[in-house]
Formats: C-alpha cells, sequence, structure tokens
C-alpha cells in the first residue's frame, strides 16, 4: 500500500514538475515578446495633419499603419499654422505633420525612428526629415537618397537621431 502511495507522489512530482516546466516556458515566452513590444505595436495613435491632396502623405500614412500605428489623419490647407503650432524652425519643414505622445513628427520619418523616440524619451521636441527624400517611407521611387532623421528642441537646435 505504501508503494501505492509512492507511486502517487512520485507521479504528482513528475505531473508537478511538468506543470512548472510548462509555465515556465509559458512565461519565458510571453516575456521575450513582452521585451520587443513597442508602444505602436499596442496601438499608439499618432495624428497626422496633411494636405487633402498629397499623395506621399498618404502612402506615409500606411507606413505607419503597417507598423502598427493606429492613425487619425486631418486634412488641412492651413499646413503653415500647424507647423507653427507644432515647434518646428525654418528648415525642418517637410509637407504632413505628426504629433503622438507629446512629440512632434515632420516629415517622411520612417516608424522605426518613431517608436525608437517613444522607447528612448530623449528631451527633445520632435524628428524631423526636412523635405522630401527620394526612398524615404512614402516617397518610394526609382532611386534612394541617403537622408538624416533629425532632431530638434525648442530652440532650434537639432542632431542627428539616424542615418538611411
Amino acid at each position: 500500500m505504501r508503494s501505492k502511495y509512492v507511486f502517487i507522489e512520485k507521479r504528482s512530482k513528475g505531473l508537478l514538475i511538468t506543470m512548472v516546466s510548462g509555465l515556465f516556458l509559458v512565461i519565458a515566452a510571453v516575456l521575450s515578446l513582452g521585451v520587443s513590444f513597442s508602444p505602436a505595436l499596442a496601438g499608439e495613435t499618432i495624428t497626422v495633419y496633411k494636405s487633402p491632396t498629397c499623395g506621399c502623405c498618404t502612402k506615409w500614412i500606411s507606413h505607419l499603419e503597417d507598423n502598427g500605428f493606429k492613425v487619425n489623419a486631418i486634412d488641412t490647407k492651413d499646413m503653415y499654422k500647424v507647423k507653427k503650432e507644432a515647434g518646428l524652425h525654418p528648415g525642418l519643414g517637410s509637407c504632413h505633420t505628426g504629433i503622438i505622445d507629446g512629440y512632434t513628427i515632420e516629415g517622411h520619418v520612417p516608424a522605426s525612428d518613431i517608436k525608437r523616440l517613444l522607447a528612448e524619451r530623449p528631451a527633445v521636441r520632435g524628428l524631423a526629415v526636412p523635405g522630401m527624400p527620394m526612398g524615404s517611407p512614402g516617397m518610394e521611387g526609382p532611386r534612394k537618397d541617403r537622408y538624416s532623421v533629425l532632431t530638434f528642441d525648442d530652440s532650434g537646435k537639432t542632431t542627428v537621431f539616424s542615418t538611411h
């Protein structure tokens, strides 16, 4: 009779070890996924102000959506006012302006750089890709120009955030 209980006890321990091992694998899998999550994967919303007739703005919005962002697109004919209110300085402008979690995103900034900005949270006003460089998100075409993504602060100081 005693061996029956020992057998059950051993079996219970084996079952417990199997359950603990399985739980460990589930927790490890969840944690490994959790590390790769960024705010955009959780559905972070960016508000994008754009001209109602701009095709590259629409393509950039699609790029953001394809990379996990929710987009609230607002057509406006007064982009000058939007850019002024967003704290942009001369020389940083492009065709569309985004606002996300207190940051200004100007121009054809890649989604990966926006995700990095949100993860690192530097003390800047935002990111900008001045002009409309060929090959940047929304400006795909027959060639790809090298371009920099800049950080900018309220005083207009810029630094290179990334280069593509």
